[in-house]
């Protein structure tokens, strides 16, 4: 029994086996069926997606290739485009060298042919200095053969002949110039002296020290002051001229020593009284423009009073410089016209004499040039003008004219003598200069004070217009040694306190005498 029951229970769990064996078997089964079925839909899905993907792809690829031919098209024609215009510009360049090259043939070949004819031409002349000089040798022995002297020995004889001659002669004609010239010295020197005095004299005198501007109305007076006067206060900051405007009708008076700026200042009011818009900038603007065209006017007069002398190669800073004496003004007497005249009366005695006349006006143009910068520059004008002289390379004839025409320094050759006796004429003679008798008459009374202000002085007179001081001092007070200091006392007192034209000569003059009487 339990066998059976053994062996049914292992019957049973065979067939249990089996039975979980089918079960499971037809189950999974089932599950692979599924799976494969999931694999097949998801590889097809897989398939369908990449299949899309790969159109989306293609197209894209596709579109890209157009624009990146577009562009490539694009590029090629602009590339070939500026292929074209550089190749036509190369075959212009190579017309226009074949053109050159055609011209420096044609030049070449004319060069060639003018130089041989040249050539030919150098040979023929060459054959017919051969021949020339063939035929003077055969005239020499023909001559030699008919003088019966050689041709050094006739050569000599006849410079021999005319060195005697020209010893003779000029001997002779040595003796009637130094006879005559004793005979006529004085009276030819005075004859040269009036003729230029009578042929250049001529009245340049003006006044120095104001400028009136004419008003439309007595109204613009009012807009020349300015609000609080500020329009007038910048006037005259940016001139240096001082603006007096007072019950004159119509009219403002422009004051000032300089002529110069005084001249700008005139200018600058004009315009800007028929402009209307007066103030302060304006006023600059106006100024400064003014100054600018001055300064072009200087160079005009300059280059003006050398065409009228006849006076060429002038430094232009020179000219400048000269031009500049059109506003200075010496005893009212106008420098530039002044020296103008000294250049004639120079230019005219040194023709007489027999001198360089073109230097010699060359030195009389320039000898108060000194005068256009000395209130700017320490120095008499003199030495001022003898250095800028030159500074710009004038001749030393010409510096010594200058350094000397007030007897600073010695005169060196006749035209700086010439030029100091000219400088004298034009300026004494009548009409050229102009001065009130009152301030002149005061002005020397002053020169003459300021000398006998000091101690031992005895006397002292103001002569040659108050160009020099004459001072005598008393002998037993003052002696050698203290002379020279004195005079160099006065000149500083005289530099210090008094206001005077050019320069004053302080000359000191001490002498002994001993006076006895026979009774």
């Amino acid at each position: 029994m339990e066998i059976v029951t053994t062996f049914i229970i292992i019957v049973a769990a065979l067939i249990s086996f089996v039975a979980g064996w089918f079960v499971s078997k037809k189950v999974g089964q089932g599950k692979l069926s599924n799976a494969q079925k999931l694999a097949e839909k998801i590889v097809a899905d897989a398939t369908k997606e990449a299949e899309n993907i790969k159109k989306e792809k293609i197209l894209e690829a596709k579109d890209q290739y157009y624009r990146l031919k577009t562009n490539f098209e694009n590029e090629s024609k602009n590339k070939r485009n500026d292929l074209n215009k550089l190749e036509q510009r190369l075959s212009s360049k190579s017309i226009e060298l074949d053109k050159r090259h055609e011209l420096i043939a044609k030049k070449e070949n004319e060069i060639k042919s003018i130089d041989d004819r040249i050539k030919s031409r150098e040979v023929k002349v060459t054959r017919l200095e051969a021949e020339l000089e063939n035929l003077i040798a055969e005239q020499n022995r023909k001559l030699e053969k008919i003088s019966g002297i050689s041709h050094e020995e006739a050569k000599q004889l006849l410079m021999k002949n005319l060195e005697d001659k020209a010893k003779q002669e000029a001997a002779q004609i040595t003796k009637e110039i130094k006879d005559k010239a004793r005979q006529t010295a004085n009276r030819e020197a005075k004859e040269i002296i009036i003729q230029a005095i009578q042929r250049t004299a001529a009245d340049h005198s003006t006044e120095t020290t104001v400028s009136v501007v004419n008003l439309p109305t007595d109204e613009m007076k009012g807009r020349i002051i300015g609000r609080e006067g500020r329009n007038i206060r910048a006037f005259e900051a940016a001139t240096g001229v001082e603006v007096i405007v007072d019950d004159t009708p119509e009219a403002v008076v422009l004051s000032g020593f300089d002529p110069f700026r005084r001249e700008i200042a005139r200018i600058s009011l004009e315009r800007l009284v028929n402009d209307g818009r007066i103030h302060p900038a304006r006023i600059e603007e106006v100024v400064e423009k003014v100054g600018h065209e001055m300064e072009e006017q200087l160079v005009e007069e300059g280059e003006k009073a050398l065409l009228e002398t006849g006076i060429p190669g002038v430094h232009p800073e020179l000219v400048k410089i000269l031009g500049k004496l059109s506003f200075r003004t010496s005893y009212g007497q106008n420098v530039l016209q002044h020296s103008i005249e000294v250049t004639f009366l120079t230019g005219l005695m040194a023709s007489n004499l027999g001198l360089d006349a073109n230097l010699a006006k060359r030195a009389a143009l320039f000898h108060d040039i000194g005068k256009a910068i000395d209130r700017n520059t320490e120095g008499t004008h003199t030495q001022i003008g003898a250095e800028i002289a030159r500074k710009y390379g004038e001749h030393e004839v010409v510096v010594n004219a200058i350094a000397s025409h007030h007897e600073d320094v010695a005169p060196t050759s006749a035209i700086s003598v010439l030029v100091q006796a000219a400088d004298a004429i034009s300026g004494s003679r009548p009409g050229a200069r102009r001065e009130t008798l009152e301030s002149y008459i005061k002005r020397l009374q002053n020169l003459e004070a300021v000398a006998q202000s000091f101690e031992g002085v005895g006397k002292a007179y103001a002569i040659q217009a108050g160009r020099e001081i004459r001072v005598m001092v008393e002998h037993e007070k003052i002696d050698d040694a203290m002379s020279e200091q004195l005079a160099q006392d006065i000149a500083e007192k005289i530099q210090n306190e008094l206001e005077y034209p050019g320069q004053i000569k302080v000359t000191v003059i001490r002498e002994y005498r001993a006076i006895n009487y026979a009774k």
